[in-house]
């Protein structure tokens, strides 16, 4: 069977830019309203925005009968969950506000290439993910732009607002390794409980640090920004992980720094060769990243799991009766090899 590498492509990279896009803008406008809020509770309103807006996309949909086909979340999931939104939801975003608030907006967006390589390296070591030699020499030109962006001249002066910022990168790298683990289920659910639990947990610890609620309309613009920046994106990276794997969707989220770095010089920022010579650097990293293609024989072991899918060359399986495409419901897949170009996405996940 023939595997045109576009469709392979399709639509996981969209999705994964997409993605990123929305993210980018996070750490910019962010900067501009840690202004008139404090920064543990500005995380709150950010997630909580983003849960509430998910919570009524997802009301607005079972109302109107448009239920997804799409997998539930079940018991053993749970844990999973949990794991992510403290990392993902609660740390991470913490100490992005906290490194916000001592680092040029420009800088910290920058730095947060630094999240693809600590999403590409747990995948790597920890869980197994193929990563070849593209890809490694993609993450050698992002790391060397981060040591650029800290260079002041006789030595590397990696501050603490750059220092939070890398804590966040490694909070979401392990929060992204994780979520792949609940790719195959309904994305606004899983966002959706996320921004819910992280945002509620964030704002309480605003609330306990003595931070107030700003003003009706800055607390507006917060939720909005949350519900993009955040929630939207979220939907659109859990998509992406189904098709492309961890390291792969993060490689291609590595264009959300560039999204932010550009709003922040937007915004007022200087462009000087210190920010402009790492940008250079990363973004050959990123085109490393972009351009690399896998393909070789592999062998599918019998494997069974529940996932949305269509009826395609991973799914030859029978219904009783008629079905709607695309759908969900547990099958499986009896062993088989072939050769084709593709990504570690729900049934390539082996190493290599």
């Amino acid at each position: 069977m023939q595997f045109n590498q576009s469709a392979i492509q399709w639509p996981g990279v969209p999705l994964a830019l997409g993605s990123a896009v929305l993210f980018g803008a996070a750490a910019p406008l962010s900067k501009l309203l840690l202004a008139s809020i404090g920064p543990q509770m500005l995380a709150g309103l950010l997630y909580l925005g983003a849960g509430l807006g998910l919570a009524i996309m997802h009301a607005t949909r079972s109302a109107l009968g448009l239920a997804a086909p799409e997998a539930p979340l079940r018991r053993h999931d749970l844990p999973w969950l949990l794991v992510i939104v403290i990392f993902g939801g609660i740390l991470g975003p913490v100490l992005l506000m906290l490194g916000l608030g001592r680092t040029l907006a420009s800088s910290g967006s920058l730095l947060l290439n630094l999240e693809s390589l600590a999403t590409m390296g747990i995948a790597w070591l920890v869980f197994r993910e193929n990563v070849d030699r593209r890809l490694l020499l993609g993450a050698l030109a992002i790391i060397l732009g981060a040591i650029a962006l800290s260079w002041d001249g006789w030595s590397v002066s990696f501050d603490v607002g750059a220092a939070m910022i890398a804590g966040a990168c490694i909070c979401w790298g392990i929060d992204n390794n994780l979520t792949r683990k609940l790719s195959a289920a309904d994305p606004v659910t899983i966002a959706m409980i996320k921004g819910l639990a992280a945002g509620t947990a964030n704002m309480a610890g605003g609330f306990w640090l003595g931070d107030t609620l700003p003003s009706v309309g800055v607390a507006t613009l917060a939720a909005l920004l949350g519900f993009f920046a955040i929630g939207v994106s979220l939907v659109l990276f859990v998509l992406a992980l189904r098709h492309l794997g961890t390291a792969r969707t993060g490689a291609y989220f590595s264009l959300a720094p560039f999204i932010g770095a550009l709003i922040a010089l937007t915004l007022g920022e200087p462009l000087t060769f210190k920010l402009a010579f790492p940008a250079l650097l990363m973004g050959l990293g990123l085109w490393l990243h972009l351009t690399e293609r896998h393909q070789h024989e592999h062998v599918h072991e019998a494997l069974s799991h529940e996932h949305r899918h269509v009826h395609d060359a991973h799914h030859q399986h029978h219904h009783d009766g008629p079905t709607a495409e695309p759908h969900s419901h547990w099958h499986e897949h009896k062993p088989m090899r072939h050769k084709h170009p593709h990504y570690p996405d729900l049934h390539h996940r082996h190493e290599h």
